[in-house]
């Protein structure tokens, strides 16, 4: 109860009449005195401020170094990360901008040649090759990345549009173009 009493006192909880009991309390049991002394001291020491208790530690800088965001050494290091972050990231997508392996196949078995133009061919014909008797053709070639247009030619002049792309735009020829569409990958 004596615990109670005292924690009310350090928390201004009692009322005056309660007061008097406890400073009489106080004035007549010395063990009672002590241990609302030492109940008082410990709420003094939660009191107080825990960065004025740390203890101080010298350093290699002098104060007027310590925690300069806007120091020029700081900036410069900054700037020089930055710069290698970005050089490094133009590099990896330099590296991966040259032509890649793309392969192209086609379900046509009615038909016995079967050929691919498109821009990343000059327009040029390029033959596919059958895949047995299955009724496939395919032929993979080196595309650069970017977009582009193509068309398959079936029987050395009708022109098939790819049927897995469904982009496409209508050519000169009153045919369609499929447009592939081949970007950077990091």
């Amino acid at each position: 109860m004596s615990d109670y009493i005292i924690s009310m006192f350090i928390d201004d909880e009692l009322d005056l009449d309660d007061k008097i009991d406890l400073v009489e309390k106080v004035h007549d049991s010395r063990a009672f005195k002590d241990e609302t002394i030492s109940l008082l001291n410990q709420e003094k020491e939660l009191r107080l401020d825990p960065a004025a208790q740390a203890p101080h530690i010298a350093t290699a800088f002098p104060a007027r170094h310590r925690f300069r965001i806007f120091h020029p050494a700081y900036i410069a290091t900054a700037a020089l990360a930055v710069a290698v972050v970005i050089l490094t990231f133009t590099f990896m997508v330099q590296q991966q901008t040259g032509p890649e392996p793309y392969r192209f196949v086609i379900y046509r078995p009615d038909v016995t040649q079967a050929e691919i133009t498109g821009s990343f061919t000059d327009w040029e014909r390029v033959p596919m090759n059958a895949l047995g008797k299955s009724g496939y053709w395919e032929v993979s070639l080196d595309i650069p990345k970017g977009e582009h247009r193509f068309t398959y030619i079936l029987e050395g002049e009708q022109r098939f549009a790819d049927p897995t792309i469904l982009t496409r735009e209508l050519d000169d020829f009153g045919g369609a173009n499929s447009i592939l569409s081949l970007s950077n990958r990091i």
